[in-house]
């Protein structure tokens, strides 16, 4: 019987979330006699690691994003669905959308990721203090970035000019480390060869840690390494020292305030709302918790990967935040789907290959461990950049995209450095509600 309902009817597997994860998961169930619908609310993959690098204006947004649908091409079995997801009925088994739609599924792979935490304070400091999760916060940074210069060119007060050209970076895992060295390079380097008044001395990059020292997640030699680097770029690193507040003018640390024109978050990351969906058991971060083959206990159907997933291994450890991570997380699920409805042997239980750590300082200097072998500066980042190019990009013409890419990224190539009018009503303060309502 079930046969015969199979052959009429292909199962239906939804992912929803085209990053790194969802991707692989459905690359993975290519050759499956299945609907695969891809959901993303936009129309593009973004290489989210190199964000940093739009948000700085070294790369512009199409070199680091790709459209979903060119992708998935040549996948017949693959559909695309522009649409954001807004709920999931268990019961029906559908994924319910904004647009009204109820997409029915036999299997759901959720690789929905991560957005920012500002640790209970998300209303008062999210507008302030912006960080880079998405192409749009990268560009409404670059914004804000470029037009502090604009503004410090034109400015005659010395403490105005002074807190227009502070640039604060709150929270040293490996993005705030490579937006703090990003920031650095274009204030230093890029932005005085065009001003008439600012000089490279002029800017002050402050790097904000709690913790006692910059990327915790790294060995201490590297991060002492990279410490010593970001030293040398001209960027004061304000370590074991917790924010306090955050308002327009700046933020107040270990009891002193700091008055900045710029403020990126880069502290802490909190799951998308796929754990509110599915009414699950989540973690402090809102992960969702699920067993050693990515399912939600009780609804062997349901995955989640990445980001919006806390994957525990025999040992107890959490897969880490990382695009490899989440490359293979949903290589093995779509792998799991595919065997289950082929009726073959599953695959093995799921172990987590770690690639190594890297995070790059500038353009000629970056810290890698890949176990055995650790490297630092120039070597280090020459090894940083042939793996994003190799190992994330992988949809693209690798050979186009490195060429175009270290072209950019070595010439200082300005064609990124524009701001341009919605950002530019996004990156300033919102006006006053009474000025508003005259105006209307």
């Amino acid at each position: 019987m079930a046969h015969a309902h199979a052959s009429a009817a292909l199962p239906r597997i939804v992912i929803v979330g085209a990053g790194f994860g969802g991707l692989a998961a459905a690359r993975a169930l290519r050759r499956a006699r299945a609907e695969v619908t891809v959901i993303d609310r936009r129309n593009f993959h973004l290489f989210q690691p190199l964000l940093y690098q739009v948000a700085t204006a070294a790369l512009s947004p199409a070199d680091i994003s790709a459209p979903i649908r060119s992708v998935l091409r040549g996948q017949a079995n693959a559909r695309v669905m522009l649409d954001k997801v807004t709920g999931i009925d268990r019961e029906q088994r559908l994924v319910l959308t904004e647009g009204g739609r109820r997409v029915p599924y036999d299997h759901l792979v959720l690789a929905t990721g991560a957005r920012h935490s500002y640790f209970g304070r998300d209303e008062e400091w999210a507008a302030l203090a912006p960080g880079i999760k998405t192409l749009d916060d990268a560009t409404r940074l670059r914004a804000r970035i470029l037009l502090a210069f604009e503004k410090a060119e034109l400015e005659s007060d010395p403490a105005k000019r002074r807190a227009l050209l502070t640039f604060l970076v709150i929270g040293a895992g490996p993005t705030g480390v490579e937006l703090a060295g990003a920031i650095a390079e274009l204030a230093r380097k890029a932005v005085p060869r065009d001003f008439r008044t600012i000089t490279p001395e002029s800017a002050s990059i402050v790097l904000i840690e709690a913790g006692q020292r910059i990327l915790p997640s790294f060995r201490e030699d590297l991060a002492q390494a990279a410490a010593a680097s970001l030293q040398a770029m001209g960027v004061t690193l304000e370590l074991g020292k917790a924010v306090g507040e955050v308002t327009a003018e700046g933020v107040s640390v270990g009891g002193r305030h700091m008055s900045a024109g710029t403020i990126v978050w880069a502290a802490g990351v909190k799951a998308s709302a796929a754990g509110r969906w599915l009414a699950a058991e989540t973690d402090r971060a809102g992960r969702v918790r699920v067993g050693r083959d990515f399912s939600v206990p009780g609804a062997p159907e349901i995955f989640v990967i990445g980001d919006a997933a806390a994957h525990a291994d025999g040992q107890g450890r959490l897969l880490p935040g990382v695009a490899p991570a989440a490359k293979q997380a949903g290589s093995h699920v779509g792998a799991l789907i595919a065997a289950r409805l082929a009726g073959s042997v599953t695959p093995a239980p799921f172990q987590y290959r770690s690639r190594g750590a890297m995070a790059t300082i500038g353009r000629k200097s970056a810290v890698v461990d890949l176990g055995r072998l650790r490297l630092t500066g120039l070597l280090g980042w020459l090894l940083w950049s042939l793996a994003h190019v190799w190992f994330l990009v992988g949809f693209r013409n690798r050979v186009s995209v490195a060429t175009s890419w270290l072209w950019s990224y070595l010439t200082w190539e300005r064609g990124a450095r524009l701001i341009t009018g919605q950002e530019i009503a996004r990156a300033e303060p919102p006006p006053m509600p009474a000025q508003r309502r005259e105006a209307a």
